[in-house]
């Protein structure tokens, strides 16, 4: 079977404009087979990019791309279960599920389950598969034994499993807004200065040491995380799809880049030179390697 390639959903806040010229470059340009939208950060982005989602969609349908949806990762508000429930029951494109209440509403429609779920054991995988998910992408700090475990699991349960190979790692989601406290501002007056980092904005320790990257709600990893060396080991663990996240850089290239591995007309270590050369953000596989997140490992060695 063809392995997938998968684009995720924008984290940031862009701007409507540069957000669909994002994804219209994406649909003419990217090799990607499948394309997560949706804002899943903040509520109070999404009215700036509904005017554009329609044309988005269509572009990306037209171009062959297979297109979800993406629900919110944490629903704090009757506005914003509202929302969830009217995006869920549209039922006109398949739901990538980031949320529990998500997960319920969905319950006998075919599904699938984003890597903000906490998806750790083969009991979660075989709930999920019950209730209709058809594909679930792990959550990025599993190692690589934890990796292997699940993909024989899902495979048994028919589910087409996913694991992130390149962006910045999902670590945790908050009611309060980490940028708007920054800012000294409160998050229902806060001015949408999450907008001010297209990539999330850096944190650093007392001591000066870039630690992670804060993207209005949501916490981040501070490297990019990269597996492309270890593809053909993922893909020898029978993962079947491989996701990118959008990031503040030529993702076309990224894209291009790992579907190159993916199709065996690169080695992944060509590709980490390649991605070194594109950004000054620092590339990790720690969690894959069963070490700290933030640390790199040869892909060559075995994991810890």
């Amino acid at each position: 079977m063809k392995p997938t390639l998968t684009l995720g959903p924008v984290l940031f806040n862009w701007p409507a404009e540069r957000w669909h010229d994002f994804y219209a470059r994406i649909a003419d340009e990217a090799p990607v087979d499948a394309v997560v939208v949706g804002e899943i950060v903040c509520s109070k982005r999404a009215p700036f990019l509904a005017p554009v989602m329609d044309e988005v969609i269509a572009r990306l349908a037209a171009a062959g791309k297979e297109v979800w949806l993406a629900s919110p990762i944490l629903v704090g508000s009757d506005r914003e279960r509202a929302a969830m429930r009217d995006l869920v029951e549209s039922d006109l494109l398949p739901v990538e599920a980031n949320d529990m209440g998500a997960l319920a509403l969905l319950e006998g429609r075919r599904h699938a389950v984003g890597p903000f779920i906490n998806s750790y054991n083969e009991a979660t995988l075989a709930w999920l598969a019950g209730r209709g998910a058809v594909a679930v992408s792990l959550p990025a700090e599993l190692p690589a034994a934890s990796v292997a475990m699940m993909a024989k699991t899902g495979a048994a349960l028919g589910l087409s499993m996913e694991v992130q190979v390149f962006g910045r790692a999902p670590l945790a989601i908050s009611a309060r807004c980490y940028h708007a406290r920054a800012h000294a501002l409160h998050k229902d007056g806060c001015q949408f200065v999450c907008a001010n980092d297209p990539d999330g904005m850096p944190v650093s320790t007392v001591d000066g040491q870039p630690f992670l990257s804060v993207n209005g709600t949501q916490t981040l990893s501070h490297g990019y995380l990269a597996l492309a060396a270890e593809i053909d080991r993922l893909r020898a663990m029978g993962i079947q799809r491989f996701r990118l996240s959008p990031q503040d850089l030529d993702m076309v290239a990224v894209a291009t880049a790992f579907r190159a591995v993916l199709d065996g007309a690169r080695s992944g270590q060509d590709v980490m030179a390649e991605l070194r050369g594109m950004t000054a953000v620092p590339l990790e596989n720690g969690f894959f390697h069963n070490m700290a997140g933030a640390a790199y490992a040869d892909a060559a060695a075995p994991a810890a």
